[in-house]
C-alpha cells in the first residue's frame, strides 16, 4: 500500500514538474517571457531622417538582423520620422497602441522627445535613447558615442593636417549640425575647443537645420562670397552629407577642396570615396553597427519581460533627469591609409561598391582591390 501511494505521488510531482516547464518555457502573452531566443515581444524602433544615409542603409537592418538573431519571435516595429518631431510622436503613439513593450528611439527633435518619454512611461513601455539623448526626461537606456571626443578627434586630424602642410594659425569655417540634435553641440564644442587651443581662428560658425547638404552648400557658399577666398584656410564640417554639401560650393568657387582640409563624420560612402579622392580630409567611423547591435541587446530582453544584462550598459549618463545607465563606444578617425582597415575590415563598406568608375584608380593606390 505505502509503494503505490509513493510512486502515485512521484507521478504527480512529475506531471506538476511538466506543467510547470511548458509554462516557463512558453511564456504567457502578457510578459512575453522566454529566454535563450525564444519568446516574443513587440519593438519600435524610430529613427530621425533619411537624409544622412546612415539610418536606413546601416542602422536600421544591423538592428532588425540582430534582433531576429536574439530574438526568431520578436517583432520590430519601425518607422523614420523624415525631420517631423509631431510625425514621430504620432509613431510613437501608433507603437505604444500596437503593443510595443520598448521604443528605440533616434529623436528628430530631443527636447519635443520628452513627451514621447512621458507617453510611454504611462503606459509601461521602456525607452531607449538611441545616438541621441534626451534631456530632462527619464529614459531607461542610452547607447551611442561621446560626441564631445568625435569633435575633438575631426579638429585634432584637421589641425595634424594642416601643420604638416605648414600652415599654422588656420582661419576655419565651422558648418556644425542642426541644434535640435543633441549631439551637435558637444560635436561643435569639442571641435572649436581643440582648434582654438592649438591656434586657429573660427571666421564664420553655423548651426545648420536638418543637417542639410543643401543648407551646408548654401552656407559654404556664402561663407566663399563674404570672405573671399583667401579668408579661410579650413573648413570644419560635422558629418559626411554636409561635407558634401560644402565641397560643391568649394568647387563652384573654383576652390580646390583638398586645400581646406573638409572635415566629416559618418564614414558614409560617397565620404570615404571623397577621402579617396582627395577632396574630404578625414571622416569619423561610428561602430553603427556595434550600436545597433547593442541597442538590440537592451531591447530583446525587455520585449521579453527580462532586464538587460547589466554589462551591455557599463557607463552612467545624466540627462539631467536621472544617471541613466548607458554603453558610449569608442570612435576611429578615418583618412586614406586606413579606410582598409577599418570600415572595409569590418564589413561596414565593401571594396566593389567604393571603387566604382572615376574612384578605381584611387582605390588602387590606397591598396583596397
Amino acid at each position: 500500500m505505502a509503494g503505490r501511494k509513493a510512486r502515485a505521488l512521484a507521478i504527480a510531482a512529475a506531471a506538476l514538474a511538466l506543467t510547470l516547464g511548458i509554462a516557463a518555457c512558453g511564456g504567457d502573452d502578457d510578459d512575453s517571457g522566454g529566454g535563450g531566443g525564444g519568446g516574443g515581444g513587440k519593438i519600435a524602433l524610430l529613427l530621425p531622417e533619411t537624409k544622412t544615409t546612415r539610418y536606413e542603409e546601416q542602422d536600421r537592418p544591423n538592428f532588425e538582423k540582430h534582433v531576429k538573431e536574439l530574438c526568431a519571435d520578436c517583432e520590430v516595429i519601425y518607422a523614420n520620422a523624415n525631420q517631423d518631431p509631431a510625425k514621430q510622436q504620432q509613431q510613437a503613439e501608433a507603437a505604444i497602441t500596437q503593443g510595443a513593450k520598448v521604443i528605440v528611439i533616434s529623436s528628430v527633435d530631443v527636447k519635443s522627445a520628452a513627451a514621447i518619454v512621458q507617453r510611454a512611461q504611462q503606459s509601461d513601455v521602456n525607452v531607449v535613447a538611441y545616438g541621441r539623448l534626451i534631456p530632462d526626461a527619464p529614459i531607461d537606456y542610452y547607447v551611442s558615442i561621446d560626441p564631445f571626443k568625435v569633435g575633438q578627434q575631426q579638429a585634432e586630424v584637421q589641425m595634424d593636417a594642416i601643420e604638416k602642410d605648414g600652415g599654422s594659425s588656420p582661419k576655419v569655417v565651422m558648418i556644425n549640425g542642426a541644434p535640435t540634435d543633441s549631439n551637435a553641440k558637444p560635436y561643435k564644442d569639442g571641435a572649436r575647443q581643440t582648434l582654438e587651443k592649438r591656434g586657429a581662428q573660427v571666421v564664420k560658425s553655423f548651426d545648420t537645420p536638418d543637417w542639410s547638404p543643401d543648407k551646408a552648400q548654401q552656407e559654404m557658399e556664402g561663407s566663399i562670397t563674404s570672405l573671399g577666398s583667401d579668408g579661410f584656410n579650413a573648413v570644419y564640417v560635422a558629418n559626411d552629407g554636409m561635407a558634401g554639401g560644402a565641397i560643391a560650393a568649394l568647387k563652384g568657387g573654383n576652390i580646390d577642396p583638398a586645400t581646406r582640409f573638409v572635415t566629416g563624420q559618418d564614414a558614409e560612402l560617397a565620404g570615404i570615396q571623397r577621402i579617396l579622392v582627395g577632396e574630404q580630409l578625414m571622416t569619423v567611423y561610428q561602430p553603427i553597427i556595434k550600436i545597433a547591435e547593442t541597442a538590440a541587446e537592451i531591447a530583446v530582453p525587455i520585449a521579453q519581460g527580462k532586464e538587460p544584462a547589466a554589462d551591455v550598459t557599463p557607463e552612467k549618463v545624466d540627462n539631467g533627469e536621472k544617471q541613466v545607465p548607458s554603453a558610449l563606444l569608442a570612435t576611429i578617425a578615418i583618412e586614406k591609409d586606413n579606410i582598409k582597415s577599418t570600415v572595409v575590415k569590418d564589413g561596414f563598406l565593401k571594396v566593389p561598391d567604393i571603387c566604382t568608375g572615376q574612384y578605381a584608380q584611387a582605390c588602387k593606390e590606397a591598396g583596397l582591390q
